[in-house]
């Protein structure tokens, strides 16, 4: 099934659409487009004309590049036509069209009719986990890939634990991640972009759904795997240069957690325990930090309150958010790294059921690092994953499906690729417990 259809993909006119092309997210993705996709065919799409010349004229200029020969595709999440049209035309089709919630399902079905691969920036866990419960079969049967969170939520965090088990000679127990984001210069108001924000008012709005899609997704229960990693307190110091940290809301453990999953199912592999955090500069900026998100929390609960969220984001933001998003300096004086914790055993047992006897005896130290996490690397990240795909599927679980990034692209060499456009994965240090 997924040589016939390797096959019909390779005839198509196109090998990459980068669709919402004209968003915040969409004009970053082009611009990383014209270097990493320089020997692909690849097209812009979304449902505005004017708005797509623009933006060729626009990221050209900024990369000192002639756009002009860029094909253009006009396609609509509101009309599922246009989308099984732009689909049909390409071998991948890059999903830039947030907040997910709201317009990512036409997208999935349309690629999944055609048979037409799919990745996408969500980190929205209600997306990424209903969009996995009801299509993961689909694009099996289909033998295509439909790989979400392939941004800085969560290729970071779900390939530098990847790294992290490579490195580790042994049996990861569990693992601890920090995130840590420094800004040369004076910070700019309004570097968060309102796409960003609105995805995040949808996405918590609607959480209480996600229980209910992991009942189902997740039937099977995982082996019960000793010695717990706890959850540390609310508020806590890091092992990591003893910083004021809290727990992380992204999606990063429910997609590391989804990929352990998906490895014990398919390769009878241990599932490593996960627990995300963010580390701040102080506790100023953790109390700022807090005040923004109890504010939000409060408000996200009711209709009202969300309208207001949506209708005023900077001042509920703080200035942190604007319609404008952050300038180009802004964005590239951004520094991130994410520090990992990983604790297990040099010896192996025989079953990912059997249960040690001793504690963990070995500790491992990485880290992931890189520019602009929101946008930049997020845009860098998500054309490596699409370019992968294409050229490395022999390397990725054979069936196809709706997968997270680990799961698809472990025995890639996307790593190694991200390590050669501005990312850096790094042991820092092994030793015994």
């Amino acid at each position: 099934m997924i040589r016939k259809c390797n096959a019909m993909n390779m005839a198509r006119k196109l090998d990459v659409v980068i669709f919402g092309a004209s968003g915040f997210t969409g004009k970053y993705t082009v611009l990383e487009s014209i270097k990493l996709l320089a020997n692909m065919r690849w097209a812009i799409a979304g449902r505005s004309q004017s708005k797509l010349e623009e933006v060729l004229k626009e990221v050209g200029d900024k990369a000192k590049t002639d756009l002009s020969r860029v094909p253009i595709v006009l396609a609509d999440v509101n009309n599922q036509d246009s989308l099984i049209n732009m689909a049909r035309d390409c071998r991948v089709v890059v999903n830039c069209c947030g907040p997910y919630r709201l317009y990512g399902e036409p997208v999935v079905k349309a690629c999944l009719e055609t048979r037409t691969h799919h990745v996408d920036v969500s980190g929205e866990p209600q997306f990424l986990e209903g969009m996995q419960l009801k299509y993961h079969e689909a694009a099996k049967e289909k033998g295509i890939y439909m790989i979400s969170a392939c941004g800085f939520d969560s290729i970071p965090a779900d390939m530098g634990t990847v790294f992290l088990e490579q490195q580790f000679d042994g049996v990861v127990n569990s693992v601890e991640s920090y995130v840590v984001t420094k800004t040369q210069g004076r910070r700019e108001l309004g570097g968060i972009h309102y796409g960003t924000w609105a995805s995040a008012v949808h996405a918590i709005a609607n959480q209480d759904e996600v229980g209910h899609i992991r009942r189902k997704l997740f039937a099977k229960k995982l082996p019960d795997v000793k010695p717990k990693l706890r959850e540390r307190p609310t508020l806590h110091k890091s092992f990591n240069g003893n910083k004021w940290s809290l727990p992380f809301q992204g999606a990063d453990r429910s997609c590391v957690a989804r990929t352990q999953r998906f490895l014990y199912e398919t390769e009878n592999k241990r599932p490593l325990q996960m627990r995300a955090y963010i580390s701040f500069g102080g506790l100023l900026e953790v109390c700022a930090v807090s005040f923004v998100g109890a504010i939000f929390w409060l408000m996200v609960k009711t209709s009202l309150g969300r309208q207001m969220l949506l209708n005023y984001p900077r001042l509920f933001s703080l200035g942190m958010v604007s319609h404008e998003g952050p300038s180009d300096e802004a964005m590239n004086n951004v520094k991130f790294t994410l520090y990992f914790e990983g604790k297990g055993w040099e010896d192996k047992l025989a079953s990912p059921e059997d249960v040690y006897t001793n504690p963990p005896n070995k500790v491992i130290h990485t880290k992931v690092g890189g520019t602009n996490p929101g946008y930049g690397a997020t845009c860098v990240a998500l054309i490596l994953c699409a370019r992968t795909i294409l050229l490395e599927a022999e390397h990725m679980p054979g069936e196809g499906g709706y997968l997270t990034p680990g799961a698809a692209f472990a025995k890639t060499n996307l790593i190694n690729n991200l390590r050669e456009n501005g990312f850096t994965f790094e042991v820092l240090s092994t030793s015994k417990l």
